[in-house]
């Protein structure tokens, strides 16, 4: 198959194509959790062959799953918002997500870090906003941490879909150097249990991506809190919550979500710092 993206099909970077495929499909079965309008615009647009990433990843499951993070996360963000209306936001890994778009108060500052050729990739799909700074530098040339502006010192860090791809040693420096750097923040991202990433890793392959083997995984999200002494809170957030009680999914997905939940197969996970809990 050709690639026409110009993303290298078997990295890290390329794995962006897969959440919004999924995305974008679930946001048409399932509008009223979240409709992603600029996932549907960028699939229909790009000229790629997305067959194999529909056969292997884009089961109703899997495709739910990327809602349902995209929702989560959204939900996280606003939250700050609510509380910082004139705040920064730092999307880690932002790839192609479209998170900005909405939640946007029309006052927060919002930085995009990624990649260069993910950068570069994002720049012919998605427009960069006014109030929003792009950084084309790996997540771990902690240079990026002084081109981001703060009005009171406080920093909201998404990074969703992204640490499962590194060691562990490398996402606790990341924390601790974000932790360091600015005064108070909180960083939401997803994480799975070891069997889960194990599952995870073949199906990323069958959908054509052998060389990004996800290597984090987490267990107990309170641990993390003795990442660094600057660390307040770590907390464990249900993955589905609500999203558990739509009714219109298939009977599979259905069991997927209880044995995901029961088997405690993944959360979304805060770390806060610099405040009392």
């Amino acid at each position: 198959m050709e690639n026409k993206t110009g993303l290298q099909g078997q990295t890290v970077q390329s794995t962006m194509l897969l959440a919004i495929y999924g995305r974008a499909k679930a946001s048409r079965m399932f509008p009223d959790i979240l409709r992603d309008g600029e996932a549907i615009r960028i699939v229909g647009g790009m000229d790629h062959d997305f067959t194999q990433i529909d056969k292997h990843y884009g089961t109703e499951y899997g495709c739910f799953c990327c809602l349902v993070r995209a929702k989560r996360l959204d939900e996280r963000c606003l939250a700050y918002i609510q509380e910082h209306p004139n705040g920064t936001v730092v999307n880690l890994g932002s790839g192609l997500d479209t998170t900005f778009e909405r939640v946007d108060n029309g006052s927060i500052r919002w930085y995009n870090v990624d990649l260069p050729d993910a950068m570069a990739f994002r720049h012919r799909f998605i427009p960069t906003p006014e109030r929003c700074g792009d950084i084309a530098r790996s997540m771990f040339d902690y240079t990026w941490l002084g081109e981001v502006e703060t009005a009171d010192g406080s920093v909201f860090i998404l990074a969703g879909g992204l640490f499962y791809y590194f060691e562990e040693k490398q996402v606790r420096e990341l924390i601790c150097h974000v932790a360091e750097h600015f005064p108070t923040g909180e960083i939401f991202f997803d994480a799975q249990s070891k069997t889960a990433v194990k599952i995870s890793n073949r199906m990323v392959r069958k959908a054509g991506n052998k060389g990004s083997e996800m290597k984090f995984w987490v267990k107990d999200a309170q641990k993390l809190k003795a990442w660094s002494p600057r660390v307040t809170a770590a907390q464990s957030v249900p993955f589905f919550g609500e999203a558990r009680k739509q009714r219109r999914v298939k009977l599979s997905t259905k069991v997927n979500m209880w044995a995901f939940g029961a088997l405690k197969m993944g959360q979304l996970i805060s770390i806060q710092w610099g405040a009392e809990e």
